[in-house]
């Protein structure tokens, strides 16, 4: 999976909206196959009207009478650095709120859950919640999967801490886990993968200046070479990313889908002080309805219409 990833086999489609009928209203129960909602990057926070925003979701998804909801990663801002009472009150508010779907949440770990791994973090390492603990204490196992309708779907967790930052990277515990879990499916069995940090981006076709050396780092999985050969019998259908804050959609040797579900809160206003972009192009904050239908997959973009609310001093 190097080179070949970046060469013709690929085929992307990058910032497309809504591409076929309004979805909002309609009903997928009465049709053939099923549909799920894929959403990631919601940064959930009591700043700039993000509370509200994210119910505005809820209501839209509610309408939608999809089978379940799927999280890409990011679901809180932030707990990187380690500040307990905000960290635990961002998880709690934030499993109040899925709450509120009609519909079963299934989330994936994005590298703003992990609690107080950043050097100016006065978490210590033997503290219960550091890393991954508040996350699995609020949200469950950061890896797992479920079986839907025929279909296998696998959440991973792909952030790791190194030198007190994270970087994009499968442990060997979940390693062997996996390969435990994929030794159990028949080899036609088509497969849905969740992943925060991408497997496969444009990201340094797009933004050569910022191009990263392929090193341990915190824009793609370092090891997903070696994961991906996991795969290599098996129908792996699907490969859902987050992190990157725009819509991707590449279709790796007509076999596997590699699809980065833009984001829910992703531009640069609802995290900075002003409203100066860095350069770097994100799409409309919104989220997918991905829909399954004969083994094909399709998907709609959504836009949730918000804008991020300054706070009375940043006026």
């Amino acid at each position: 999976m190097r080179t070949v990833l970046w060469i013709a086999l690929l085929f992307v489609c990058l910032g497309i909206k809504a591409q076929s009928e309004d979805l909002v209203g309609s009903t997928y129960a009465d049709q053939e196959g099923f549909s799920f909602v894929f959403m990631t990057d919601i940064h959930l926070q009591p700043e700039r009207g993000a509370q509200e925003a994210f119910q505005k979701v809820i209501d839209t998804v509610n309408k939608l009478h999809v089978d379940f909801v799927l999280t890409g990663g990011d679901l809180v801002y932030d707990a990187l650095r380690g500040n307990f009472n905000r960290s635990d009150s961002l998880f709690r508010t934030y499993s109040t709120s899925i709450k509120k779907f009609d519909v079963p949440v299934y989330n994936t770990i994005g590298n703003h859950e992990l609690f107080g791994i950043y050097r100016e973090s006065d978490i210590k390492t033997n503290h219960p919640d550091y890393k991954y603990g508040m996350y699995e204490r609020y949200l469950g196992k950061r890896y797992y999967s479920f079986d839907h309708k025929g279909w296998h779907f696998i959440s991973l967790c792909s952030i790791e801490e190194k030198d007190q930052r994270y970087i994009g990277l499968i442990d060997d515990e979940q390693k062997q886990w996996l390969k435990d879990d994929l030794a159990q499916l028949d080899t036609e069995t088509p497969i849905v993968l969740s992943t925060h940090i991408p497997f496969i981006s444009t990201y340094n076709q797009r933004y050569p200046k910022n191009k990263v050396k392929e090193v341990p780092n915190e824009l793609w999985i370092y090891n997903r070479d070696e994961i991906s050969k996991l795969f290599n019998d098996l129908d792996l259908k699907l490969v859902l990313q987050g992190h990157m804050h725009w819509i991707e959609d590449i279709n790796l040797q007509n076999k596997t889908r590699f699809i980065t579900g833009g984001s829910v809160a992703g531009r640069p206003s609802w995290r900075r002080k002003n409203n100066r972009n860095d350069g770097i192009h994100y799409d409309e904050e919104g989220f997918m309805v991905i829909h399954v239908k004969n083994g094909n997959i399709s998907w709609n973009y959504i836009d949730n219409k918000w804008e991020s609310r300054l706070e009375p001093d940043e006026k």
